[in-house]
């Protein structure tokens, strides 16, 4: 009865996410896809980067790159190659960016925060280091975290480097110091380096430019709470904060609720990056 009650999990699970994001623009179906970078040496065939190029892109051109960071799935169920993030990968191709799609470190229902960050780190040196061949300008970067990946957005909130021009974060987990799984499995140091509800309130540097969405019946525990009161912090800290909210959407709901206030979202989620990028 166990291993039929997880199979069932695991087959809802891949019905959800790989149903496409929403909104889409023309040109998503002309997009080059350049698929299994390794970004990083391992031995894990799952720890992989994909590219989505934009249409018509010149040899020797570069364009600004959006990272996406996905949530608390381990490298086996390989995320990058979920119909969400091919869909989102389209999505800011065929809009003038590259869409660089990645699976790391994660291993939900524990967390591995510490080796998670070091993959994402690993894999914002690649892409600046490798830039000019990928197609990619290494000064115009942004970052793009979903649920789970939004603690990994903390080292890059404040005081981050120029090139991050940018970041947005679709129902992230912005406290990770309430949550129960990284309560179980890490220090409370880590609990507060990847809260970024404290990193938007310590040390020098500018804050990071923020487009911020959640839904009103987000079901995961502790989080929409997390965004409720990181949404007040960030207001009396200055962060440059774009905040969009669906009252009537669950978790995950870019690709789950086909209406006009999420096209919206996800339309003004394009265009924050356009804008920040250009």
């Amino acid at each position: 009865m166990g291993q039929e009650i997880d199979d069932e999990r695991i087959r809802k699970m891949a019905e959800m996410v790989n149903r496409p994001v929403v909104y889409s623009v023309p040109g998503m179906d002309q997009v080059t896809v350049r698929k299994d970078l390794v970004y990083r040496p391992t031995d894990d065939p799952n720890v992989r980067m994909d590219l989505y190029l934009p249409p018509g892109l010149a040899a020797g051109e570069t364009r600004p790159a959006v990272l996406f960071i996905h949530g608390g799935a381990p490298p086996q169920y390989r995320p990058k190659e979920w119909g969400f993030f091919q869909s989102w990968g389209r999505l800011v191709a065929a809009s003038g960016m590259v869409g660089v799609t990645f699976t790391y470190c994660q291993a939900f229902p524990q967390t591995v925060t510490l080796d998670s960050a070091a993959d994402v780190a690993t894999a914002i040196a690649y892409v600046r280091e490798h830039a000019a061949t990928l197609g990619i300008d290494p000064e115009r970067l942004a970052l793009a975290a979903y649920s789970g990946g939004g603690p990994m957005l903390s080292p890059y909130l404040h005081g981050a480097p120029s090139s991050l021009r940018c970041a947005l974060a679709f129902y992230p987990f912005l406290d990770i110091r309430q949550w129960a799984a990284f309560q179980s499995h890490e220090t409370p140091e880590t609990l507060e380096r990847f809260s970024p509800i404290v990193q938007i309130a310590t040390g020098p540097g500018r804050l990071t430019p923020l487009f911020v969405t959640q839904g009103g019946k987000d079901e995961i525990p502790t989080l929409k709470d997390s965004v409720d009161r990181f949404v007040a912090e960030a207001l009396v800290r200055g962060v440059p904060l774009t905040f969009l909210f669906h009252p009537d959407a669950p978790h995950a709901f870019d690709n789950q609720i086909d209406d006009d206030r999420t096209r919206e979202i996800v339309k003004a989620a394009v265009e924050f990056l356009q804008w920040h990028l250009r």
